[in-house]
């Protein structure tokens, strides 16, 4: 069993690992300590399709859940809303499928929040 991830720079990476093993496309952490009081985190990524997006997200709750991380919600397994969101607190995961993640364009939304340079594992 792996070690208890307590930092959440560290979890935003293995989350990114994760999803990277998933084949998530555009990954991208975003630090938000310093535009938003409710997290310090948005990891954001895209699916190719439905089925993948969900497959992220599953590939996640599993991986943390091994170590005990869960999220405040549950992943619902067969989401079909196209944008899957795990609350882990301190930080908060958001898996679109494609034409959702642009539409939504969280990143322009959170534009003043600094991105993660993310390990080689995580790209």
């Amino acid at each position: 069993m792996e070690a208890v991830i307590t930092d959440s720079r560290k979890l935003a990476q293995r989350i990114s690992e994760i999803a990277k093993g998933k084949l998530a496309e555009k990954l991208v952490v975003l630090d938000m300590q310093e535009v938003s009081s409710f997290c310090d985190y948005f990891v954001i990524m895209s699916g190719s399709s439905l089925r993948q997006t969900n497959a992220i997200a599953q590939a996640i709750d599993e991986e943390l859940d091994k170590v005990r991380i869960k999220p405040l919600s549950k992943v619902l397994r067969n989401d079909e809303s196209g944008w899957v969101v795990l609350d882990f607190v301190s930080v908060i995961v958001h898996i679109f499928y494609k034409p959702l993640r642009e539409f939504y364009s969280l990143e322009r939304l959170w534009a003043d929040a600094k991105k993660v340079r993310l390990s080689r594992a995580a790209k």
